[in-house]
């Protein structure tokens, strides 16, 4: 999905410097074929980049951060000065207020934002592990990631208000929002910083994590750059664009789904390292099979049952909203999958944690924790 919309920040920009023709060339499946033309070219980069490995990648990231936050804030003073100074970026009143209607929109949405963020907080290892040190990691994430996503956050909030204060309506997408502009400088630079900062998430965020995965689960046959390319060949397989075309679909659905499932793990993993074993580990035997971690034939039967509750718990209640004129808003029943689970459907990724957690923990003390329990260290 953030190669699609790096290809729309292509497609625009492209647009802009070849003209009309560019937009309303031929179309296919629905989008003109200059737009499938830019999405391949997308992706062409992000695999690029990627199958130099992580050093060139973290050169990329080094780069690309402090760009982006220039960008954005140039964005920010853009907007301002179009709107008239900061006063009518501050003062567009909540359509919601916060009554129940606030509220029924917040916490799925809020569930969907961490779903979105949960894979790092899985796969952060994959980057930590080059720190020089436990302080330089612990360092590298609290002033990297709170101080950036709550200035992203806020500046996002301010632009998308200056913008209904400009055009009249809110325009959330920054794409859409830079082929406004009518300076053709301002336009190439702020979609260029779009394209930039799409680059540095999407394939720090959702490359490098199934790249490795897929090379050790295959170390024979699967590389990190063969992993790169088979996790860019997946993404094109999901059809991104029908997924992120309509947001009751991306962001109630595929987020909450998907955000809920690794709740599961991501209890299962807390419950284990800091309730159970206190942070020791024998490392040694981590990576030897029949070793102290070797559980039952490789499995641990007490955490893929913590998984399939807390997994079932979690998205179980899964459900489609229902529009105006009635019609069904994505792809499941509008009581829920289990109806009696809908009412915790909302809350997927907290439900999943906690029940994975809960679980795991409980059957740890009833039957053990199964190998490695003495002499971790």
């Amino acid at each position: 999905m953030q190669t699609w919309i790096g290809g729309e920040g292509i497609f625009l920009l492209a647009g802009k410097l070849f003209g009309e023709s560019w937009r309303t060339a031929g179309e296919f499946g629905g989008y003109p074929w200059t737009q499938w033309l830019s999405f391949l070219l997308f992706w062409l980069i992000e695999m690029a980049i990627i199958a130099r490995g992580m050093e060139a990648l973290r050169r990329f990231e080094n780069w690309a951060a402090p760009f982006v936050i220039v960008g954005a804030l140039a964005l920010l003073v853009w907007i301002t000065v179009k709107a008239g100074g900061l006063g009518p970026l501050l003062d567009q009143p909540s359509r919601l207020g916060w009554g129940g209607g606030f509220w029924k929109v917040f916490f799925p949405a809020l569930m969907g934002m961490i779903g979105f963020w949960s894979t790092l907080s899985l796969n952060i290892p994959d980057f930590t592990r080059f720190g020089g040190s436990q302080r330089a990691q612990i360092r590298g994430q609290a002033l990297g990631l709170p101080t950036t996503m709550t200035l992203f956050a806020f500046l996002s909030v301010l632009v998308t208000s200056g913008s209904e204060a400009v055009y009249g309506a809110p325009v959330w997408d920054p794409i859409q929002l830079a082929a406004t502009m009518e300076n053709p400088v301002g336009i190439l630079f702020a979609l260029l910083t779009v394209l930039v900062a799409t680059l540095s998430v999407n394939i720090a965020a959702n490359v490098v994590s199934p790249a490795y995965d897929l090379a050790n689960l295959l170390p024979r046959f699967v590389t990190f750059r063969t992993g790169a390319l088979i996790t860019g060949v997946v993404g094109i397989v999901i059809l991104p664009w029908r997924l992120i075309s309509d947001p009751h679909v991306y962001i109630f659905t595929w987020l909450g789904v998907v955000g809920g499932l690794l709740g599961t793990v991501g209890g299962v993993l807390i419950a284990d390292y800091w309730a159970l074993r206190r942070t020791r580990l024998r490392l040694a035997e981590l990576y030897r099979p029949g070793g102290a971690y070797w559980y039952a034939a490789g499995w641990n039967w007490r955490a893929v049952t913590a998984l399939l509750v807390g997994g079932v718990l979690a998205v179980g209640g899964s459900y489609s909203t229902v529009d105006a004129d009635g019609a069904k808003q994505g792809p499941f029943p509008a009581d829920g999958l289990i109806p009696v689970l809908k009412p915790l459907a909302d809350y997927g990724w907290a439900v999943g944690l906690t029940a994975a957690a809960v679980v795991y923990v409980g059957l740890s003390g009833v039957f053990g924790r199964g190998s490695g329990e003495a002499g971790e260290g």
